[in-house]
């Protein structure tokens, strides 16, 4: 009998106050023989188990556990946006032996300066005060460029309702791990496997010049840099995002 062999497998990390639902659309046109996987990270979606630590690197953790459930001991081709891209660093930097490829799409590998820090507090207080569907009316938009938030409604009310189902224990515990997580550049620069950086010009979260920075980093780097994106490429220009992920799956998996 020929032994069976594991597909190689692509795993796709939401961003704060998303859910694997985001990545429905995305991963439709991807070709047979790629194993996905989309967890939910811890709060988020239907993985709704209470959260004792939110931290990056208990995140982190959760991902190596649900690999490991999966049956997935080998390297993997992590696919990341924004909060999911600080948990991919995290579990890169702990454990670089499950790691194949990065795709690092609209996220950052430096910490957060102090004023972004009180921003996040601003937004716990804001939410505390209002209500998470107060948060999200108001959140969701700007993180389009501007020539999308009128054109995209339907991707902009999926991650509005998404994020309206998000538990406020989960907005503030997310919020302040991410506000907590060191500068990891260092895992970039050291990285042993490829690393793709997707950046938005028009991204507010993760701005277009310190994204530059950082993709010169990686020794075995690409990067896209996209004109009429913000901080959701996968979503606002989803067919570049996708050749470029695929590009990077086929040089790491050889296929």
């Amino acid at each position: 009998m020929t032994p069976t062999t594991t597909p190689p497998t692509i795993v796709f990390l939401h961003g704060f106050a998303e859910s694997r639902e985001v990545w429905t659309d995305f991963t439709r046109a991807f070709p047979d023989g790629y194993r996905l996987l989309a967890p939910n990270l811890p709060g988020h979606g239907t993985n709704l188990a209470p959260v004792p630590d939110f931290s990056m690197e208990a995140q982190a953790r959760y991902v190596i556990d649900y690999l490991n459930q999966k049956g997935c001991p080998e390297p993997v081709l992590l696919v990341c946006h924004s909060m999911g891209g600080y948990v991919a660093l995290a579990l890169a930097e702990r454990w670089p032996q499950r790691v194949a490829g990065l795709a690092f799409i609209n996220s950052s590998a430096l910490a957060d300066t102090d004023e972004k820090r009180q921003n996040r507090e601003k937004n716990i207080t804001f939410v505390e005060k209002h209500g998470v569907g107060k948060f999200m009316e108001s959140f969701v938009r700007p993180l389009f460029a501007p020539v999308n938030r009128d054109r995209l409604t339907e991707a902009r009310g999926l991650l509005e309702e998404i994020g309206k189902a998000t538990p406020e224990t989960t907005i503030a515990g997310a919020l302040r791990g991410m506000a907590a997580r060191p500068d990891r550049t260092a895992v970039l620069a050291k990285a042993a496997f490829p690393v793709l950086l997707v950046a938005g010009k028009h991204d507010v979260a993760v701005h277009f010049d310190e994204a530059v920075r950082q993709a010169a980093l990686p020794p075995v780097g690409s990067a896209l840099f996209l004109e009429g994106s913000g901080h959701l490429a996968y979503l606002e220009q989803p067919e570049p995002t996708r050749r470029a992920v695929l590009a990077l799956a086929a040089a790491v998996f050889g296929r």
